[in-house]
């Protein structure tokens, strides 16, 4: 047998070997660390015989699917067999792992609660202690039913009955114990592996995500290779609480959210100066790009999005659906069927290409309520949409365009790291595999001809095109996925859309559906949570507060804030008989950036003491130099920083 390694190198082996084997025969070291193997593209435990000449990669804890791994024994070896030994009348559901962790879905006799998690973590750790081999046993569907019947474990059950495609399941047992746990896999070969870990929350979740069924309790936690690690993960997770922006939207009077409107926000005055300022911030972008900026309708027949394939790809899952005039219709989920609309009104000539449309659509999704989420996951959202209809030669361009202008856009709120996905077709998805392959070449074209690196994100792609996804990190280092670029050769021809070339013939357009932030609300969440509330001074809602150190000032006060107002600055005040202190702390709990200070010296010298936020000392500078100060500030949309002011 012949394996081939990463590195390209070939090693022979004699009859059938596994993982163990080819570890072992490469160094000790590397079978010590070892947690699965891959091959042929596919990870299988260490103890599974690999297929004859096959291509192979060691996994270890510090490969992203080594890790992944270990969090997953964490889940479904260790935790669920915790709280079957602390409470033997639980019933498991499932343990898969998300990002940055894993969560069991178990149905106890009685309610947790969060002191309970310690007992869970101590009882984890001893049966880590026990260093268990965990081993693999594929079980007829008959036999895996039997067994977890008498376990008296129906979730189990359940998934083999509702996986007719399969007719044996693999069983993990761990030696030296009778626990045993239906999973996928892989795992680590033992628990000595195991990393450090921690037990994070409490929450209740429906049965495979349905409100139908039973509410069950979910446990949250995390790994990591060491406690290194994990104690940078916590203390980012404990930022994170403090950023929190359903808690700091709240707080700074931005929005709220109620049951009378399930996942729909409630603006309030602030929080709609930032939404439309952001509005202003995208147009002003698109200016430039001689973008045509339309609207289109909220309530649509099923006909339209029939034709295109939305219908099929979410249908009534995830659209709200009603009926008018006699018609089946939808709530808008999206605004590309509408665009198309527009487009094929008159005639178009390839002398008109490219025709770039915007809008700030509403959009109405229907999210199950387990996966709303502040502003970040809601069912009614303002994208700030765009389609471009343009020919096969004019790809390259307009990518490299939306591009630069994405890169901008992010820089000026400071974003800084982004990275690209690259996100190929679908399994599920409309066009024949020849258009497929057109619009992946052209989007892997266009992308190296703007000089941008990617990673391959398989399957992930539209249904009806490949896309690119743009991810930033924020202040404290977490990923938001935000604006897409999706290359689209199928929806134009499905719905009609046409322009005559050059050669005096009809041709579908190219449409690329491009969001440069994506939904507003959520990237307002995302902002929020990135400044930790503290808004840059061009797109904070109060920019400047004005205060007297007594009564005495408030007549200049008065009349510096009409003086502030007229120069277009979003200015308040505060005239209260309070101590100046006081009134100062309250506002720097607000975040609000700056706040004016008059004592009589200043009345007398036409100056103003400014405490900006964040920074310790006071400066006082003439009201000449303040007003000319910020307004530099608000032209350049500079980002303060207290440690370099």
């Amino acid at each position: 047998m012949q394996i081939t390694l990463p590195d390209g190198s070939i090693r022979e082996y004699q009859g059938v070997v596994n993982g163990f084997d080819v570890a072992g025969s490469i160094g000790a070291g590397l079978l010590r660390a070892a947690v699965a193997i891959e091959v042929n593209g596919t990870l299988q435990d260490l103890s599974e015989p690999i297929a004859d000449n096959s291509e192979v990669s060691i996994i270890t804890v510090r490969n992203p699917e080594g890790l992944d791994i270990m969090r997953h024994t964490v889940t479904a070896q260790v935790l669920a067999r915790a709280v079957k030994e602390l409470y033997p009348g639980c019933k498991l559901a499932i343990g898969p792992t998300i990002e940055n962790g894993f969560y069991y879905d178990v149905e106890f006799d009685r309610s947790l609660v969060l002191d309970d998690l310690p007992k869970i973590e101590k009882k984890m750790k001893e049966i880590i202690s026990q260093k268990n081999n965990i081993v693999r046993k594929m079980t007829p569907r008959a036999a895996a039913i039997d067994l977890f019947t008498k376990r008296n474990e129906p979730y189990k059950v359940e998934i083999i009955e509702t996986t007719p495609e399969q007719e044996v399941f693999p069983i993990y047992h761990q030696e030296g114990s009778d626990f045993v746990d239906l999973c996928r896999g892989p795992h680590i070969p033992n628990l000595d592996r195991i990393g450090a870990f921690k037990l994070t929350k409490l929450a209740g979740a429906y049965w495979r995500g349905d409100s139908k069924n039973k509410m069950i309790t979910r446990i949250y936690g995390t790994a990591f290779a060491n406690k290194k690690e994990l104690k940078k993960y916590l203390n980012m997770i404990a930022e994170a609480e403090k950023r929190d922006h359903r808690k700091l939207g709240k707080q700074l009077s931005l929005f709220h959210l109620q049951e009378e409107a399930v996942g729909q926000v409630f603006w309030h005055h602030k929080g709609w100066v930032i939404f439309t300022k952001l509005q202003e911030y995208i147009r002003e972008k698109l200016h430039r790009y001689d973008y045509q900026e339309v609207n289109t309708p909220k309530i649509v027949s099923n006909v339209l999005y029939r034709k295109s394939g939305h219908w099929d790809k979410f249908g009534t899952t995830n659209m709200f659906v009603t009926e008018a005039y006699g018609q089946e219709c939808a709530l808008k989920p999206m605004n590309c069927p509408c665009h198309v609309q527009i487009f094929t009104q008159g005639t178009k000539s390839y002398r008109d290409l490219p025709i770039r449309m915007s809008e700030f659509g509403n959009c109405m999704r229907h999210e199950t309520r387990g996966a709303l989420h502040g502003i970040m996951r809601v069912t009614s959202m303002t994208q700030d949409d765009g389609h471009i209809f343009c020919t096969h030669e004019q790809i390259s361009d307009e990518v490299v365009l939306l591009c630069e202008l994405i890169k901008e856009m992010y820089g000026e709120f400071g974003f800084t790291d982004v990275f690209v996905k690259f996100s190929d077709r679908p399994e599920q998805r409309v066009g024949s595999d020849e258009v497929w392959d057109a619009a992946e070449a052209a989007l892997r074209e266009a992308c190296k001809k703007a000089e941008l690196e990617w990673v391959l994100n398989p399957g992930e792609g539209a249904f009806y095109g490949p896309k690119l996804e743009f991810v930033l990190k924020d202040s404290i280092g977490r990923q938001w996925q935000c604006g897409t670029i999706q290359l689209d050769f199928n929806l134009p021809e499905r719905l009609g859309a046409k322009y005559t070339g050059d050669d005096d013939r009809k041709h579908h357009p190219v449409m690329i559906h491009r969001a440069l932030l994506g939904s507003l609300e959520r990237f307002i969440g995302v902002l929020i949570e990135h400044f930790a509330g503290h808004f840059p001074l061009w797109l904070a809602p109060v920019q400047i507060m004005l205060t007297g150190i007594s009564e005495r000032q408030n007549a200049h006060v008065k009349k510096m804030y009409q003086l502030l107002k007229a120069e277009g600055f979003r200015v308040d005040l505060d005239t209260r008989d309070e101590r100046v202190n006081f009134k100062v702390r309250e506002h720097s709990l607000q975040k609000i950036p700056v706040i004016g200070v008059f004592g009589d010296r200043e009345v007398e010298n036409d100056t103003v003491t400014v405490r900006r936020f964040g920074v310790k000392r006071p400066k006082t500078m003439s009201m000449e130099e303040f007003v000319s100060s910020l307004k530099q500030e608000i032209v350049t949309r500079a980002i303060f920083t207290p440690e370099n002011n």
